[in-house]
């Protein structure tokens, strides 16, 4: 496998400037010339062997941290967006695209957002739906985009929150986490935790000083919504800082972004950051077991394990991912190059597809997407049954994996050929901008290629690709 060259200029200006030290100063700490220090900088050369080393000792720098800046979701972000017709007159190289990405992100991120904009109103007039608009302007991206983007772009990890989540969680005592959480909010907060038979999932009367969970509800959802509400009723100040920090346009953004920090103070507190990777790493990432070990259902797993990115411990970088049955994605996320489509559902040739066939059982796919990237995929149904005859079943599959050079730590690669062409099945991110020529599964043409008809013959598609 090729070694890529690592371009980081955004990071070692940042790290600089957080220094306090000029150019010429933090050449001298690096042990470099301060010209080669500005074409560093400027992306004009890969950052030095040299120089990663020099990080780490002079600055205690984890250098992990040079390769999780975001330029490669950023690159599949803007190839997606530049596939787009309006810019079919002026194409865009990968190299230019990775030069933005390291050098300019917040330009970057700003094309994106117009972009966003042009789609959501191009929309708008298409439906001549005006109720699509969103608080304030119709430009704004919708608030759930905004959630999304946020959780996107800090790699689904959020440090303050997981490292209180984790005190929390590691404090709680005896195997009854429940009761330990219940005795806690008794004892700190004067709230009484109770379940109750029909009620709903998880309420909260601050009046009453109730806390009233579902009965019904797993062992697994009650702990988890249990510690939903310890983080709006203990750690609300340190929610509101994040939010401060992220600057959302509307205030039903911030509302949904509370919510999603609040789950993700649960997830982590229901599987500790440090004592969950020692388990992930020592059961060879073995969902049913960890499930069993930390009273957790296997989605909470999976997407816990999509969430270990923390400086200095980093886990395996995973993709995760869940669909509904008419293949809409409604979680997704990814430390791994696969960056799913900001538009539209996953690839049809993906086994999470297939999950809904064989409830009960992972599926396992070896996987090769356009641009020779090579994935262990792991996929299974996470089907919700409801507590009585008449309510409905919320179906789900789940997806997750990792790039096959981490697939020797997962227990679901053994007896799998890791080598042979042959055994990876190729697939896509989305039919609007993958380059295939034959998938039979094609939904659409690319929207950046020319397509010719040929009345008097049929291929695979109706179709030829430019």
């Amino acid at each position: 496998m090729s070694q890529r060259k690592l371009y980081a200029g955004v990071k070692l200006r940042e790290i600089r400037t957080t220094a306090g030290l000029t150019q010429k100063d933090f050449a001298a700490r690096l042990g470099v010339s301060l010209s080669y220090l500005n074409q560093m900088e400027n992306n004009h050369r890969p950052i030095a062997a040299q120089v990663i080393l020099s990080l780490a000792r002079e600055f205690a720098f984890d250098v992990t941290e040079l390769g999780s800046d975001g330029a490669e979701r950023m690159v599949m972000d803007m190839r997606e967006a530049l596939a787009d017709p309006v810019f079919a007159q002026s194409p865009v190289g990968d190299a230019d695209l990775q030069l933005a990405a390291s050098n300019a992100p917040a330009l970057v991120r700003s094309f994106l957002a117009l972009h966003r904009a042009h789609r959501q109103l191009s929309e708008e007039l298409g439906s001549l739906n005006e109720a699509l608009g969103t608080e304030g302007s119709a430009l704004a991206p919708l608030p759930w985009e905004e959630v999304r983007d946020f959780f996107h772009y800090c790699d689904n990890y959020v440090d303050p929150v997981d490292r209180a989540a984790e005190r929390f969680g590691e404090a709680l005592a005896g195997p009854d986490r429940l009761a330990s959480i219940a005795a806690w909010l008794d004892t700190a907060h004067g709230i009484t935790l109770r379940t109750e038979i029909g009620a709903p999932t998880r309420a909260y009367d601050p009046e009453a000083r109730t806390l009233t969970l579902a009965a019904e509800s797993g062992a697994a959802t009650q702990l988890f919504q249990a510690a939903h509400q310890v983080a709006l009723i203990a750690h609300d100040d340190l929610l509101e800082a994040t939010l401060d920090l992220a600057r959302f346009r509307s205030d039903t953004a911030r509302a949904i972004c509370k919510t999603g920090l609040a789950n993700y103070f649960a997830g982590a507190a229901q599987l500790p950051y440090t004592r969950f990777l020692a388990a992930a790493q020592e059961t060879r990432h073995d969902l049913e077991v960890l499930g069993l070990r930390f009273g957790a259902s296997i989605e909470q797993v999976a997407h816990r394990l999509s969430t270990l990115q923390r400086p200095g411990a980093k886990g395996i970088p995973f993709f995760f991912v869940r669909v509904d049955q008419a293949g809409t994605i409604t979680k997704r996320h990814s430390a791994t190059r696969l960056q799913f489509a900001r538009f539209g559902g996953a690839c049809p040739l993906w086994n999470v597809h297939s999950a809904f066939e064989t409830p009960g059982r992972f599926l396992r796919q070896l996987a090769e997407t356009p641009d020779g990237s090579r994935y262990l995929s792991l996929a299974r149904d996470v089907s919700k049954p409801g507590p009585s005859f008449h309510t409905p079943v919320r179906r789900y599959a789940i997806g997750l994996g990792c790039e096959v050079s981490h697939a020797e730590a997962m227990v679901y690669a053994d007896d799998l050929d890791l080598t042979a062409q042959a055994t990876f099945e190729p697939i896509g991110v989305s039919c609007r901008i993958c380059p295939r020529q034959t998938c039979h599964q094609r939904s659409v043409p690319p929207m950046d290629r020319a397509i010719s008809i040929d009345p008097n013959a049929r291929g695979t598609l109706p179709y030829r690709l430019g």
